[in-house]
């Protein structure tokens, strides 16, 4: 990044901590570069390296280490858990049938729609009120004797609604289903426990944490049935077929570890930050409305907002000539802006949706760049035209 450049596209990807990428090093060279499945010094060093990250996240979530997955990220690792329990639960018990919301991100509804259109199996896709919840009771309604797997996001990646997942898992299990959360977007901000959760299954990342692309953690609450759909090695237990990539696999272990010193302190700071923003953008900005739930039923650093009016890529392309990093919805959708399926879910007129803006704070973030953004959105809006840098 230059170095004027404001960062708020904290949600989409993080900067790798410098003391991640150290410990790091020695596996992209030096004396870090064995397979992890050879038997002589060379692998097993490499393989020690692997398991003491598996035990950190481990340890950080209140799990077992021989319930941790690695995967290639977050992606992998929902595609892992709803593939998995499915294609293992139409083979042993007969149950067909996946539970999941509209608003969850693409990893999740597009392999549903694989399932579903691919493979036979049927898929609920529940609605969202104006804010981006699923209600209980349609959860409970949607649920039968033939459901196998609900997967519900614990934080939104657009709109930061934090969907209320420990009630769905009750619910699931009443009915003898299990329940996956995709946690990806939560991880960073605020601690994490499975058994709080009351998830069979999570999908964790490590880039949204201050660590490397390329590595995701899958929780597999012991004594879940699942079938493995990478085949061709014995890898992780048999259930993940390839070569481990040792050096993220190492990232992500240390940006677990680094968690405990700055997470807490950092999520009250940049909810402060979040609520001081929102209220400089709303008055500065006429016509600016707030997309999602407000104060803690949202993520600490998440805020997306709509400029009627506008259109979401002229105002990226004036923000981005002005040195500020933003986005219109998930970095998964890039190279075109679509009108996010998130908030077209939520009722909103598509003038609307397409004029949305998110932007995700993060470590890096303060209140004088803050300052700087409302600035910049109030003259981009006005009939002054882009900003000039």
């Amino acid at each position: 990044m230059p170095p004027k450049t404001i960062y708020l596209d904290y949600a989409a990807t993080t900067p790798t901590d410098p003391l991640v990428f150290d410990a790091m090093l020695p596996y992209l060279g030096g004396d870090g570069f064995g397979n992890p499945s050879s038997v002589h010094q060379a692998g097993q060093r490499v393989r020690r390296a692997i398991d003491q990250a598996r035990d950190t996240l481990a340890s950080e979530i209140g799990a077992e280490a021989s319930e941790i997955y690695f995967t290639s990220g977050g992606t992998e690792a929902d595609n892992t858990a709803i593939l998995g329990v499915l294609l293992a639960a139409r083979m042993e018990t007969g149950r067909d049938h996946l539970v999941t919301l509209v608003t969850e991100h693409h990893a999740v509804l597009d392999c549903a729609q694989f399932a579903e259109k691919t493979l036979g199996f049927r898929v609920t896709y529940l609605p969202v009120d104006r804010e981006g919840f699923v209600p209980l009771e349609s959860v409970a309604e949607a649920i039968t004797d033939r459901t196998a797997l609900v997967s519900v996001m614990h934080g939104n990646n657009e709109i930061g609604t934090l969907q209320p997942v420990a009630g769905i898992a009750r619910l699931a299990h009443e009915r003898g289903a299990y329940f996956h959360t995709d946690a990806v977007q939560t991880f960073g901000q605020m601690p994490l426990a499975v058994a709080a959760l009351d998830a069979d299954l999570v999908t964790l990342s490590a880039h949204k944490i201050y660590g490397p692309k390329g590595a995701g953690a899958l929780f597999v609450r012991q004594g879940v049935r699942w079938t493995p759909w990478l085949h061709g090695g014995q890898q992780e237990r048999e259930k993940r077929a390839g070569t481990e990539n040792a050096a993220a696999i190492v990232g992500f272990g240390k940006a677990v570890e680094l968690l405990p010193t700055w997470r807490d302190s950092e999520a009250l700071r940049l909810a402060r930050l979040r609520d001081d923003f929102i209220a400089q953008v709303l008055a500065a900005v006429p016509g600016a409305g707030l997309n999602g739930p407000a104060g803690l039923r949202r993520l600490p650093n998440s805020t997306n907002l709509s400029f009627p009016g506008t259109d979401s890529e002229s105002l990226l392309l004036g923000l981005d000539l002005a040195g500020i990093a933003a986005s219109a919805g998930s970095a998964c959708a890039s190279g075109s802006i679509e009108p996010s399926h998130v908030l077209l879910a939520l009722g909103m007129p598509s003038g609307l949706v397409r004029s949305a803006l998110r932007f995700s704070l993060g470590r890096g973030t303060t209140s004088e760049q803050l300052d700087r953004v409302t600035t910049v959105l109030r003259r981009l809006v006005s009939s002054d035209g882009p900003v000039r840098v």
